[in-house]
């Protein structure tokens, strides 16, 4: 085990997350390492400092607000006005699909609602314990993983020598259905790489958005839809995707 993968699973180590393979792989690192020995201390006082002071933390109104923003909207009570007002809307859609103008429109609020939902997605797998249900830097333990678990089984791909250290994956859930999420790290920023099935083989060139400050990457390819999310700049993430892309590609 090198001291980048170590260092990855130090803080599911602290936490109890770990198998205890993996565990004793790490622990017998460490043994013979002083550099990540010194960093699993620094880790464990750090954890006992941030336990200590939140005993009493109150979450700051902008933090909050930001979280409670993510989350679905639990949906309206439907009344007669509320009827009226679809009845109307229909009678417009149905004057765009005339003009063949329907699609684009459905298209684009049907994106902007996933993208909500893979961000809503994204911040609960910050919480403590959220992020993996399988740990490991191996493409070839986590992509078996998924076997049996959905209905296309999402690429795993070791980014490590680029940059982006894969640390695991888990199943989540996104417009009503369950897709698998394969998990990245660059420095101390998460990237989520959500990955399912769509009925089009069509290749859509990749597209970076932003909500909520959060920036997505949603490209799709060969029967697979990709939302890349994470809080890294534009251009990182942007970078993570290129590489991603073209290791998929790559004959072999």
């Amino acid at each position: 085990m090198t001291c980048d993968e170590a260092e990855v699973l130090l803080d599911a180590l602290i936490d109890g997350e770990l198998d205890a393979g993996h565990a004793r792989e790490v622990e017998d690192h460490i043994a013979d390492c002083p550099r990540c020995a010194a960093a699993l201390r620094d880790y464990r006082e750090m954890s006992k400092a941030i336990t200590e002071a939140g005993a009493g933390y109150t979450a700051p109104a902008a933090l909050r607000q930001r979280i409670e923003a993510a989350l679905p909207q639990p949906r309206q009570t439907t009344n007669r006005r509320a009827v009226l007002r679809g009845f109307a809307m229909g009678s417009a859609v149905s004057a765009l699909a005339a003009t063949g103008l329907v699609a684009i429109v459905l298209r684009h609020d049907d994106v902007e609602r996933i993208q909500s939902e893979v961000v809503s997605a994204h911040l609960r797998s910050l919480q403590a314990g959220h992020l993996t249900d399988v740990i490991s830097t191996d493409q070839h333990t986590v992509k078996p993983w998924f076997n049996g678990k959905l209905d296309v089984s999402p690429p795993v791909i070791d980014l490590t020598a680029q940059g982006f250290t894969l640390i695991g994956g888990r199943l989540d859930y996104v417009d009503a259905r369950a897709i698998g999420a394969v998990v990245y790290r660059r420095r101390q920023h998460v990237i989520n790489l959500f990955v399912s099935q769509t009925s089009s083989t069509e290749r859509r060139a990749a597209k970076i958005d932003t909500i909520q400050g959060f920036n997505i990457r949603h490209w799709s390819d060969r029967g697979l839809n990709y939302w890349a999310v994470s809080d890294l700049a534009k251009d990182e993430l942007a970078d993570f995707g290129d590489k991603f892309e073209s290791a998929t590609r790559a004959p072999g």
